[in-house]
């Protein structure tokens, strides 16, 4: 069977002010560039404005408490060339990790943001921050 094309539109904007109309969505994924928002708790408003009413949303990350082990780990696992590595850690260490969340801070923010309340789950040097929008009541 022949895979059909699925359309794809792809559009600019802000993270806190997203050019989508209310409950547009089923899933909102973000993926390495939370830390970077400049106003986070406006981008997980519009995440929760923009899914329907039982959407979910998963924000992917660096995080910020991520131990050098950790980044080392990753870094072997990337099988780079010696410099590369050495490169690919400093950059890690000092400049990625610089805005990261920690766990504690990245659920504190999501218990104050409409959904209330975020499932982190940390894996590596990263989390995944799980939120879902409440249903609608029947």
């Amino acid at each position: 069977m022949r895979a059909r094309p699925v359309p794809i539109e792809f559009r600019e904007g802000n993270a806190a002010e997203l050019p989508y109309e209310d409950g547009s969505f089923d899933f909102v994924v973000c993926r390495a560039a939370f830390k970077n928002f400049t106003d986070p708790a406006g981008a997980l408003r519009e995440i929760h404005r923009v899914l329907v009413p039982g959407g979910q949303a998963s924000i992917y990350d660096l995080r910020g408490d991520a131990s050098r082990e950790d980044i080392a780990e990753l870094v072997r696992s990337l099988n780079l060339s010696r410099w590369n590595a050495w490169w690919t850690w400093l950059t890690f260490r000092f400049f990625l990790l610089k805005n990261a969340y920690t766990k504690e801070a990245i659920g504190r923010l999501a218990a104050q943001s409409p959904f209330g309340v975020g499932d982190v789950v940390e894996s590596g040097v990263g989390f995944d921050l799980r939120l879902s929008r409440a249903a609608s009541p029947s």
